[in-house]
């Protein structure tokens, strides 16, 4: 079975067990946040001005922002929806490699920094704070399967919505350019139109997400070969535990 394959067949699946598992809408809150953080980064590493984050209960978010040169829209509107496939890889990469505590301490300081310079409406206010306190309870009290599930969760839902934001972009900019989000602000500063940014996002999108499976995958390979040798290595005697 190809790797694309296994990657749409893992991105149906995951959506679909993912929905009868409670409260699981709360997490998808976070692909929203890692996008706007994306835009909000960028514009200060460029030297503009970030307003306000606004994240909404329908997942939808909206970065208030200035910048001086027209030029300057480009990589803030492209970094995103770029960002949010990165981090979603960057997931998977820290559990192939037994690091979860790490890519939940990660996306607790992305939510600790968006909370404290950006975020400002109540929704987001409030999501934050629980979203920042159920990581810390986490980090401090659970370990091992608990703690796993956990991040899986997590990562999987951001994973989701890393390519469905793309997919929802590309199929609204083919039906009204003109309301597409990033896609329309950058065809209004390039001679690109809003339907090939909505692709060129969504193909990015699932070439991440093939990464990001290839690193779930591969990781649980590696586990089982590790613990193989490790049983080779140390065989149990008779009587031993």
């Amino acid at each position: 079975m190809s790797a694309w394959v296994k990657t749409i067949l893992l991105l149906i699946g995951s959506a679909l067990l993912t929905q009868f598992i409670p409260f699981s809408a709360y997490f998808r809150n976070l692909d929203t946040m890692v996008h706007e953080f994306g835009h909000a980064a960028v514009t200060m590493i460029l030297s503009g001005k970030v307003m306000a984050i606004v994240l909404n209960a329908d997942h939808s978010g909206v970065t208030y922002s200035s910048v001086s040169g027209s030029w300057k829209l480009l990589p803030i509107s492209i970094a995103g929806y770029v960002t949010a496939s990165l981090f979603a890889v960057f997931l998977f990469w820290a559990n192939a490699r037994g690091k979860q505590r790490l890519g939940l301490q990660v996306t607790t300081v992305v939510a600790v920094l968006s909370l404290v310079l950006f975020v400002r409406n109540e929704f987001g206010v409030g999501w934050l704070i629980g979203f920042i306190a159920l990581n810390i309870i986490v980090l401090a009290f659970t370990s091992g399967f608990i703690r796993n599930a956990y991040y899986l969760l997590v990562a999987f839902l951001c994973l989701e919505e890393s390519v469905y934001g793309p997919l929802t972009l590309a199929l609204l900019a083919a039906g009204n350019p003109n309301k597409a989000g990033d896609a329309t602000n950058l065809a209004s500063i390039t001679p690109i139109p809003a339907l090939i940014w909505g692709v060129v996002f969504l193909v990015f999108s699932l070439w991440c997400a093939k990464a990001a499976i290839q690193y779930f995958l591969g990781g649980d390979a590696n586990r089982r070969k590790k613990a193989r040798r490790s049983e080779r290595a140390y065989p149990m005697g008779p009587g031993e535990r």
